[in-house]
């Protein structure tokens, strides 16, 4: 025992020798937990788990540290299909005693049957939803469920007090009598078992035996066999009782005696000789055990072994893939950008915009990045109206996706925004369901035409988020020009193609 204010060890004084704090009351706490702990621990050997769960909560209320009392706890909870309850205290008390602790070995052996703890997990679950649907009216249903969850986790006593109340509830009072036996015998105390079986007895007007029906060793037997044989008759308004007399024992009764006899020694020889085979037996099977399973360790550890030598190679061969890949992109740049500059030089300026464009930057070096840029400089308007076309007709063509990258280095590639461009790239995000692109989009436009029927057309497309946030910052009648009002605007809808090409008067291109 160790003091509560210090740490230090205790002895026999009432006083701790190494801070001097007083520890009276708590030796009187320790004490009485213990004392609390061996009252639950009789209760839980003659089944009065309710009574046994009373009294280890009050012994780990004097002594929260006692590990005894809160093993003996998740044990009675798991007993009564409390699964959660029980792995809590075993959980608290590995961690108040880390070593030593058979609370270890309750949660390992738990855990490692992972399908008996799903399928306890899958019936609290269960019992949880057939409690709702009782809650909902659905009687029915809550009753079938607790039937299939009472056949998975025979030992949840809260199931059958739930499947006795609906059977007491639709006057099946011998159905709850029998769910209500059955919970007795997990728990022969609880107060909510007994309570229902009063209530069965008081509707039945019948009491409720929790004895077993034929038992040649219950009390009665034995009182009506110790006591004096009689007859009991009535003549006329008197009640008169006699001994009776009976014969010697018959020849029957004497060869039932020897065939009991035999019966009970055959029984005592099968009790005396078997545990020693069945023992001989059992050792037998647990040697093969451990053979097959140090046979099965060393073949798990050399299938680990070979299965990381192949996810090692794995790792490898994308590696190189990688690295050929990105080498025969950094290649084909180079290709390109020699095909442009050939062409570039011979003058044909179509030519090489379209292999310009089939060129990554990023992968050249520098010296191959400035011959781009300066080829890039001068067949910039040819990329731009080829990336414009393309764009285009891929947005026609529905693959947005395309279109979006294509119409992007459209927009790269101007030399002043072009609202035909900038309105295809905008409604491809829209079409695609990319609100975050198509909402930077339109306020691109917005931003390059301000005061105009395509700025007015363009915030009519953004979302409440994007209109909200721009509203708190500028607005388009911000910059002093006049804005067309929003129902004489030209809407998409109205042209037909849900581009909004058909605004300000058909021109295409940039703002005049």
């Amino acid at each position: 025992m160790n003091c509560m204010n210090c740490g230090a060890p205790l002895t026999e004084s009432a006083y701790c020798p190494e801070c001097g704090c007083d520890v009276v009351v708590q030796k009187q706490a320790i004490v009485l937990s213990g004392l609390y702990y061996n009252q639950g621990l009789e209760k839980a050997e003659i089944r009065d788990l309710s009574g046994a769960i009373d009294q280890l909560k009050r012994s780990l209320k004097f002594n929260k540290l006692n590990v005894p009392a809160r093993n003996l706890l998740g044990l009675i909870y798991f007993e009564t299909g409390e699964v959660v309850a029980a792995l809590s205290e075993w959980v608290i008390s590995k961690n108040i005693q880390p070593e030593g602790n058979i609370a270890t070995d309750y949660i390992n052996r738990l855990q490692k049957d992972a399908n008996k703890l799903d399928t306890i997990n899958q019936t609290i679950k269960k019992y949880n939803q057939a409690l709702m649907n009782c809650r909902m009216g659905h009687e029915d249903v809550a009753m079938i469920q607790l039937k299939k969850i009472l056949a998975q986790n025979p030992k949840l006593i809260k199931g059958y007090h739930l499947l006795a109340l609906l059977h007491i509830h639709n006057k099946e009072y011998e159905k709850a009598r029998k769910v209500l036996k059955k919970a007795i015998k997990i728990d022969k105390t609880n107060t909510t078992t007994l309570r229902f079986l009063r209530e069965v007895d008081a509707q039945t007007g019948m009491v409720t035996s929790l004895e077993p029906r034929f038992s040649m060793w219950s009390g009665k037997a034995r009182a009506n066999d110790a006591a004096p044989s009689t007859m009991v008759y009535q003549s006329d308004n008197e009640v008169v009782v006699q001994p009776t007399s009976f014969r010697d024992t018959s020849l029957g009764t004497t060869l039932l005696t020897l065939g009991m006899g035999l019966v009970i020694g055959a029984a005592m020889v099968w009790f005396l000789f078997m545990p020693a085979k069945t023992q001989s037996i059992n050792q037998e099977a647990n040697r093969k055990i451990t053979e097959y399973s140090s046979t099965a360790a060393a073949q798990n550890a050399e299938i680990s072994r070979l299965e990381d030598e192949v996810n090692t190679s794995k790792d490898t061969v994308e590696t190189a893939n990688q690295q050929i890949e990105e080498a025969n992109r950094k290649a084909g740049s180079y290709e390109n950008l020699i095909v442009a500059s050939n062409e570039y030089n011979k003058g044909s300026f179509t030519t090489a915009a379209s292999a310009l464009a089939n060129v990554d930057p990023s992968l050249l070096s520098v010296e191959a990045k400035a011959v781009y840029d300066s080829i890039y400089e001068d067949v910039r308007t040819t990329l731009f109206r080829k990336f414009k076309e393309d764009g285009i007709n891929a947005f026609d063509s529905e693959d947005y996706e395309k279109a979006i990258n294509l119409l992007k280095q459209a927009c790269d590639a101007a030399s002043q925004p072009d609202y035909e461009v900038m309105n295809c790239l905008a409604h491809a995000y829209r079409l695609s369901g990319d609100t975050a692109g198509s909402d930077e989009a339109f306020l691109a436009i917005i931003e390059a035409f301000p005061g105009t029927r395509r700025a007015t057309n363009a915030m009519d497309y953004l979302s409440e988020e994007a209109r909200a946030a721009y509203e708190q910052g500028v607005t388009p009648a911000e910059n002093g020009d006049d804005v067309t009002a929003p129902d004489e605007a030209v809407k998409p809808e109205e042209t037909g193609d849900g581009t909004g090409e058909g605004s300000e008067d058909g021109d295409t291109g940039s703002e005049e």
